[in-house]
C-alpha cells in the first residue's frame, strides 16, 4: 500500500504575491508541509504539484520530489483540487506505471502540523475500507444552525431555510456542534477518484484536530511568527 503526499503550491497568488514560498520565520511557507510529511513513517513519497520551476527548486532542497509541472491551467485563482490530483494521477500512470493507493493532500497555508495527527489520520481512514476520503475538521466557535442569510429582503436561517428567526434564537446548547474542514489533513483513497472522478465523496470522515490558521493575509504570517515564537519561549 502506497501513500504519496500531494502539497499543491502554485505561484499566482494574488492576495499574498508567492504566498507558498513566503518566509515564515525564514522558511518558505510550503517548506513547513514538506518537512512534516518527510518525518511521517507512514508516508513513502512527498509530491509538490507547482507550476513553477522556481518553487520546483525550492521544494526539492527541502527534500520533496517534483517530477512534473503543472500546467498554467491548473493554477488559476479558480482551478479545483481535483484538476492538480488528477493531473499528478495522470502523470504517475502514464510515465511510471505508478499509482499510489492513497493520496495525503497537505496545503501550504496551514504550515503549523504536528506529525502524530497526519500519522493518526492515515492508520484510521486505512482502517476503514467504507470511507471515501477522510477531511481534517475544527470545532466552529459560532455555531452556524444560527445563521442567517438574506432573501428578497428578510432574514431565513442558512440551516433550515425558515424565515421564522424565533427558532435560531434557541440557546447554542441546544444545537449540533459545528465543524469546518481546516486544512490540516486530507487522505483520499485513489480508487475512488479515478472510479467517480471526485476526491472526497459521499461517505467522508471528519478527523478532529486542533485549532489552526489558515494563512490567507499577510497578519496571518505575523500572528503564526509570534504563536512560534511564543511556543519557544
Amino acid at each position: 500500500m502506497n501513500v504519496t503526499a500531494i502539497i499543491p503550491a502554485r505561484s499566482g497568488s494574488k492576495g499574498i504575491p508567492d504566498k507558498n514560498i513566503k518566509l515564515l520565520s525564514g522558511i518558505p511557507l510550503m517548506a513547513y508541509s514538506i518537512k512534516t510529511a518527510k518525518e511521517s513513517f507512514n508516508i513513502d513519497r512527498v509530491i509538490v504539484s507547482t507550476d513553477s520551476e522556481l518553487y520546483a527548486q525550492i521544494a526539492r532542497r527541502y527534500g520533496a520530489e517534483t517530477p512534473f509541472l503543472r500546467p498554467g491551467s491548473l493554477a488559476q485563482d479558480l482551478s479545483t483540487d481535483y484538476g492538480f490530483i488528477k493531473h499528478a494521477l495522470d502523470w504517475f500512470k502514464q510515465s511510471e506505471d505508478f499509482v499510489p493507493d492513497y493520496l495525503v493532500h497537505l496545503r501550504p497555508t496551514t504550515p503549523l502540523r504536528k506529525v502524530e495527527y497526519v500519522e493518526e489520520a492515515i492508520s484510521i481512514f486505512k482502517d476503514n475500507p467504507m470511507a471515501t476520503s477522510l477531511r481534517s475538521i475544527q470545532k466552529i466557535d459560532f455555531n452556524t444552525y444560527k445563521a442567517c442569510e438574506i432573501e428578497n429582503g428578510y432574514l431565513k436561517t442558512v440551516y433550515t431555510h425558515l424565515s421564522n428567526m424565533d427558532g435560531s434564537n434557541l440557546p447554542r446548547q441546544m444545537y449540533p456542534d459545528t465543524y469546518w474542514a481546516n486544512g490540516y489533513v486530507d487522505v483520499l483513497r485513489v480508487s475512488y477518484i479515478l472510479k467517480e472522478q471526485k476526491i472526497h465523496g459521499d461517505r467522508v470522515m471528519g478527523y478532529i484536530t486542533p485549532p489552526v490558521v489558515d494563512i490567507d493575509s499577510l497578519e496571518d504570517f505575523k500572528y503564526l511568527e509570534f504563536q512560534q515564537l511564543a511556543n519557544d519561549l
